[in-house]
């Protein structure tokens, strides 16, 4: 479970820095104010969907451990009484 933090956590430092750069870019670059919060808005919509996939795959990827250490001591007690 530790390795999937560690991954959740980069992921999300990833995802960060993508939107902060994009964000940047964008204010940086020449263009209209009204293109530019645009695109910012834009970029914000893609960047809240990919955080709402990587939530829901957490989130599933961590129901999977529950169900699975809920099972556990359901099998150990049937093995023990198989010996």
């Amino acid at each position: 479970m530790e390795n999937s933090n560690n991954t959740g956590q980069l992921i999300g430092a990833l995802l960060l820095g993508a939107a902060i750069g994009g964000a940047l870019g964008i204010l940086f670059a020449p263009g209209k104010g009204s293109e530019t919060r645009r695109k910012l808005a834009g970029k914000a919509e893609d960047v809240t969907d990919l955080f709402k996939e990587k939530f829901n795959s957490l989130l599933e990827e961590m129901k999977k451990g529950i169900e699975a250490a809920k099972e556990k001591p359901v099998e150990l007690t049937e093995n023990g009484k198989a010996n």
